[in-house]
Parts: structure tokens; C-alpha cells; sequence
């Protein structure tokens, strides 16, 4: 029987490593961008990432094969909202804000995505946010700030700061609520993600460049993005399922500083001061988030739903002669009433409220 600390020990692993693969994602671009304009690499990415997880779950699924819930036509509602806002308007927002700042500002400013995750999810959402975990989530961001930080001051280009705050805002909707189906298959997710988001990021490059790089590196670039964007996507999928939005959100807001990281090894850059405070400010962030515990007695509600799961203490339920043998497997269950006490984050089984008694009094 999984415990849960295990499936929290899950999704820490995945997003860490979603956020190195985003992370390797910097370097190698600093490389194709020789050769391809920003706006055409970041569809080939995208695309890279759909076609390369599309085809396979097609076939996957046509044969029984997935080990996944699909997507249901419950999911298409918080799908649709997910790819329109973080697929579409973020990228053109960006795109457009790009075009009227500076370079220093928008590194700069790509940093409030995790403040407007975070902010949606406690104020919308209603995830709980104990001090321990603002104060690791204000630690991390400090290091991204300073990771991103190049010496240029503020202060040019008002309405392109706008538009690139637009883009995180749409992005931190988009992460709130692709967690909304994060039972479902995360492949189909980022498959999907992808191909939207891959078609129309290469639609405007088209548009705004109107030619298009060799063969050659076109297919460089959708090798990496698979890698870097198709399967750091379906990670982040994994950690919201296990973590909730917030963490998820928190912890790969490391991505910057790995790229950074990466870059010095990779491509031999100065290992300056700024990256050390980051490095100190993003360490202190991990732990207090790694050694956050929020245990209070709480109640489930009765609840259907389908997804990959074993018989652990939040999975009780009976089998019919038409559900999978083994562990972990998908069937449609059910989950009766329960009062417990126990550490948890709010994944998918945990998203009740919390009342001021819990909050002050066990929340860390």
C-alpha cells in the first residue's frame, strides 16, 4: 500500500526534474537561435512537443494500451481555458510586450508567473498557503530575480511591461487550471498543449519573420522541444496531481536558475555574484518548502472520479468483475465520506477549505 509521503516524494521528483528539462531548454536554444527567430522557435518547440506525444497517444489509446485515464468531456472545459490562456493569449501578449522592453526588464518580469500562480490558487482556488510556504516561495523568487537580473535598470517601455505581466497572468491561469484535470492522462494534456500551442506560436513567427530556417535545423528544433517541452509538460502535469498548484508552481520557478546553472557548464559563462545569491536564496526556498508539513483533521466529501491510483488509505473502495486486477491501475471509483488527520499538500484529494482555527493553528 503507497503511502503518502511517497506520492508527495512523486511529484517532488517530477516537477524538479520538469524543471531541469525546461532548464536545458535555455542553453540550447541560445544555439538555434543562430539560425531561428525567437517566435519560430518557440512554435517548433511546442510542435515538437504535440506531434511527438500526439502520435504515440493515438496509438496507445486505439490499442487499450494507456495506464492513464483518458480525458473525459468533463476535462474539455478546464482544457479549453488552460491551452486558450497559456497556449494562445500568453504567447502573443508576450510576444507583443517583447517588442517594446528591454530584454533586462522581461527576464524580470517573466518572474511574477509563480506570484500569480500562487496569488490564484490561495485567493481563487483556495489552496492553503501557510507561512512557511510563502516565505520558501518569496526565497525562490528572490533567486529568480536575481538569476535574471543583468545590471540594466527598470523603467522603459510601460506598455510592454504590461503585456509581458498579461502573459504571466495568463500563464498562472493556465497552471491553475490544467490542475483541474491533472487525474486525466498527462500526455494527452501536453499533447494537446502542444499542438495549440505549437501551431499558433508558428503562425506568428511565419507571420511576423516570413521565412522559415533549414530543414535541417527545423527538425533540431522540434527534436528539443519534445525533450525539453513535451516531457517537462507532462511532469508538471504529475507534480500538480500530487502537489496542488501552488507547490508545483514554486518549485519549478527553479527552471531559470538551472538554465543558469546549465549555461556556465555548458557553455563555459562567468559564474557571477548574482548567480551565487541565487544559489543561496533558491537553496533556502527548497528546503522550506521540502520540509513544509500541513496536517489538521479534515474531511473528504463523497467523490467520483477516475485516475491512476493503488489502494492507499484515501482508496477503500470494492472492485466489479469488470475492473483491472494489480496495482496501481484506472477504473471509475468511488470515495465515500472520510474524516482523517494526516500531512498532505492539496493534490487532487485534498482541496477543501480551511477555516481560521486550521489555518493558525496546525498549517506549517
Amino acid at each position: 500500500m503507497i503511502r503518502r509521503v511517497d506520492q508527495q516524494r512523486t511529484g517532488l521528483w517530477s516537477i524538479l526534474l520538469a524543471a531541469v528539462l525546461f532548464g536545458i531548454s535555455t542553453p540550447l536554444a541560445k544555439g538555434l537561435l543562430a539560425e531561428i527567430s525567437p517566435q519560430i522557435l518557440a512554435g517548433l518547440f511546442y510542435l515538437g512537443s504535440g506531434v511527438g506525444l500526439g502520435l504515440p497517444t493515438l496509438l496507445f489509446r486505439a490499442r487499450g494500451m494507456s495506464s492513464e485515464a483518458p480525458l473525459t468531456r468533463a476535462d474539455v472545459p478546464w482544457l479549453s481555458g488552460a491551452v486558450i490562456f497559456g497556449g494562445i493569449l500568453a504567447p502573443v501578449l508576450l510576444l507583443t510586450g517583447l517588442e517594446q522592453t528591454a530584454a533586462s526588464n522581461a527576464s524580470l518580469l517573466l518572474n511574477s508567473e509563480v506570484v500569480l500562480t500562487v496569488a490564484l490558487a490561495w485567493f481563487v482556488f483556495h489552496e492553503n498557503v501557510g507561512r512557511r510556504f510563502a516565505f520558501g516561495v518569496g526565497s525562490i523568487l528572490l533567486g529568480s530575480v536575481l538569476v535574471s537580473w543583468n545590471g540594466v535598470a527598470l523603467g522603459s517601455g510601460f506598455a510592454g511591461s504590461v503585456a509581458i505581466a498579461g502573459a504571466c497572468f495568463c500563464w498562472a491561469i493556465d497552471n491553475n487550471l490544467t490542475q483541474k484535470v491533472s487525474a486525466g492522462n498527462p500526455v494527452e494534456i501536453s499533447a494537446v498543449k502542444g499542438l495549440v500551442a505549437g501551431t499558433v506560436n508558428l503562425f506568428l513567427g511565419i507571420w511576423f519573420v516570413r521565412t522559415l530556417p533549414s530543414l535541417d535545423w527545423m527538425s533540431t528544433a522540434l527534436v528539443v522541444g519534445f525533450f525539453t517541452y513535451g516531457l517537462s509538460i507532462i511532469l508538471f502535469v504529475l507534480a500538480l496531481r500530487n502537489l496542488g498548484t501552488a507547490r508545483t508552481g514554486a518549485y519549478f520557478s527553479t527552471a531559470p536558475f538551472i538554465g543558469a546553472i546549465l549555461s556556465v557548464l555548458i557553455l563555459r559563462e562567468t559564474v557571477t555574484s548574482s548567480l551565487v545569491a541565487a544559489s543561496i536564496a533558491m537553496a533556502v526556498g527548497v528546503w522550506l518548502l521540502l520540509t513544509e508539513r500541513h496536517a489538521h483533521l479534515h474531511v473528504h466529501m463523497p467523490l467520483v472520479h477516475a485516475h491512476r491510483h493503488t489502494h492507499d488509505l484515501h482508496h477503500h473502495h470494492t472492485h466489479g468483475p469488470h475492473d483491472p486486477p494489480g496495482e496501481p491501475h484506472v477504473h471509475m471509483h468511488k470515495h465515500s465520506p472520510l474524516i482523517h488527520s494526516h500531512s498532505h499538500p492539496p493534490d487532487i484529494h485534498h482541496r477543501h477549505s480551511h477555516d481560521r482555527k486550521t489555518k493558525n493553528g496546525n498549517s506549517g
